[in-house]
């Protein structure tokens, strides 16, 4: 694996600003240190790493795509500026869901989605593709995987999706303006596995480091989403019918106990 020294630049990003489409440079395996240490990495394709987790994530994605999984449509921009490359798009949460005392409901709870008959194909791959995501961050990252383990610990067993997250979401089509992550549990990290057909764009970009990940059919992006401003940059379709789909695993603190 290529190694990347993430090195500070100079930027005038804020939050909530629009992510442009941007050209990435991470376009090979690599893996991302700062001070010494390894804090994420990006595979171009997984199946060079696990055949069982690309089955598993190609049979998520299949159900994703079909009628079978309840969805909520976002209303996001594009970050395009003309209505020419407009695109469908919604996303489906798993696992655990934070109190959300604005919509009436303060208390926490786990996605309706699981109780959804003709979605437990879907559940049950999600879950499997999180364990063996788990697996590769073990081998490729053992770091990582023992930090995140041990906080997890405070973390109770019915929070947790997988070992070490407590939350997936898959996004059809959806790029996302400049944020952080300020829910996520500090020092743990996401998985952004992607499924892409007929369609460029759906990076990841952070500017702090001038580092735009391609989001390339059956990539895995392991990252900090709580350390950096970052946004996705816009999916274009190439044909009709394309499309960017991101799975994704996350760790959020509001299941921490003591937190």
């Amino acid at each position: 694996m290529k190694i990347v020294e993430l090195k500070q630049v100079e930027h005038n990003v804020k939050v909530g600003d629009v992510c442009e489409y941007i050209e990435p440079n991470i376009t090979e395996d690599s893996l991302f240190v700062s001070d010494d240490e390894v804090i994420g990495f990006f595979i171009r394709d997984i199946s060079k790493y696990s055949e069982k987790l690309t089955k598993i994530i190609a049979l998520a994605n299949h159900e994703l795509l079909s009628d079978r999984v309840p969805k909520s449509t976002m209303k996001r921009s594009s970050g395009l500026h003309d209505t020419q490359h407009e695109v469908l798009q919604y996303s489906t949460i798993l696992g655990s869901v934070p109190p959300k005392p604005h919509m009436r409901r303060p208390y926490p709870t786990i996605s309706s989605v699981h109780q959804v008959k003709s979605a437990q194909t879907f559940v049950k791959a999600m879950m499997m593709a999180c364990f063996e995501s788990e697996e590769l961050i073990k081998t490729i990252a053992p770091n990582i995987y023992k930090n995140q383990m041990e906080i997890f610990e405070k973390v109770p067993k019915q929070w947790k999706f997988g070992r070490m997250f407590t939350s997936s979401i898959s996004n059809f089509n959806i790029a996302a303006p400049f944020h952080v992550d300020h829910a996520n549990i500090k020092g743990c990290v996401n998985v952004i596995i992607c499924k892409r057909q007929n369609s460029k764009g759906g990076g990841t970009t952070v500017p702090d480091y001038g580092a735009t990940m391609d989001s390339v059919d059956n990539s895995m992006l392991v990252y900090p989403a709580w350390r950096n401003i970052h946004g996705v940059t816009p999916i274009i379709p190439l044909a009709p019918g394309g499309y960017r789909n991101s799975l994704v695993f996350y760790p959020l603190k509001a299941f921490l106990t003591n937190e």
